[in-house]
């Protein structure tokens, strides 16, 4: 493989490792204005140097990037957009970094949400947007889950989701080292086995025309800081546009604990008044279940 020019070997004997040998290795910048075309972009920049990719990973590539770059045009307000691509025998990557007001913090002030963290947790559930007239707020949501891995950097926060584990984990860094901008990086395996068409898929509804109707949330964004899941007003921020969706996934990776009227607010109240919507449970603790099924069986007093 390193004769072949898909490895590169350093040091000696025992001592010796191995990396994949970076075949391409592409920068450039953007003037963004309304007038830039993203499917030209792809098409005269992106789409030639990825060629003899298998087409399934192509068509998750041409989606993500079209996608992001749509947004920078859109929704940024920057002036300019710095494009990445990097392939090596094994994966693709793709970044786009803007200069604008940064994804969360526009979110934040277009919605009047709490803070950034609040507008991460509605970004990860889907169809939100500053812009219902142009967009449906799908896009973020689905490239993040074709990917093998998808990561944005912005303002204070650093979220990263990885297709293996279907975890999704936040760091928050200190103001003095705010990051300017938005910048998103997309990492997909040549060897990948998923389709666009079967994550499309497993969030649709056949009965619903196949329409975005499922959604996977993970309960952990919607701590602040030092906080515990303990309140109804913390529930309600989970809450939120639940009514846009027929199936939610409730992720409670990461908690180890929840408080009565959290779970009270989320598993009886809001399920009597939305019974046809399915709130579906994974990665819970012991004790979290243990709420759980109390309010629950409370439901119906």
């Amino acid at each position: 493989m390193v004769t072949d020019g898909l490895l590169e070997a350093s040091g000696k004997t025992k001592g010796r490792t191995y990396k994949p040998k970076v075949i391409v290795d592409s920068v450039f910048q953007l003037p963004v204005s309304k007038t830039l075309q993203e499917d030209m972009i792809w098409r005269d920049r992106i789409f030639p140097i990825l060629k003899g990719v298998p087409e399934s990973i192509l068509n998750i590539c041409h989606f993500g990037f079209t996608e992001m770059l749509n947004n920078v045009v859109d929704h940024s307000g920057a002036s300019a957009v710095l494009v990445g691509v990097k392939r090596t025998a094994i994966d693709v990557s793709l970044s786009i970094n803007d200069n604008g007001i940064g994804i969360f913090e526009k979110l934040q002030k277009e919605l009047g949400l709490d803070d950034p963290r609040h507008a991460l947790l509605e970004l990860s559930k889907g169809k939100l947007t500053t812009d219902r007239e142009h967009h449906t707020g799908e896009g973020i949501f689905f490239t993040s889950r074709m990917f093998g891995k998808f990561t944005i950097l912005s303002g204070t926060l650093y979220y990263s989701r990885e297709r293996r584990d279907e975890d999704d984990w936040l760091i928050e860094s200190e103001e003095r080292l705010k990051a300017p901008g938005t910048l998103i990086n997309m990492t997909i395996r040549t060897n990948a086995q998923q389709t666009a068409k079967q994550v499309f898929d497993r969030f649709a509804a056949e009965e619903l025309s196949y329409a975005f109707s499922k959604t996977h949330v993970p309960v952990k964004l919607a701590k602040y800081q030092q906080d515990q899941l303990i309140s109804r007003s913390a529930a309600k921020r989970v809450l939120a546009r639940f009514d846009k969706f027929r199936e939610i996934m409730l992720d409670f990776q990461g908690i180890d604990s929840i408080g009565s009227a959290f779970a009270d607010e989320i598993f009886r109240v809001f399920k009597n008044q939305h019974p046809d919507i399915n709130l579906v449970v994974v990665n819970a603790s012991p004790e979290v279940n243990k709420m759980i099924e109390r309010a629950r069986s409370h439901s119906h007093d």
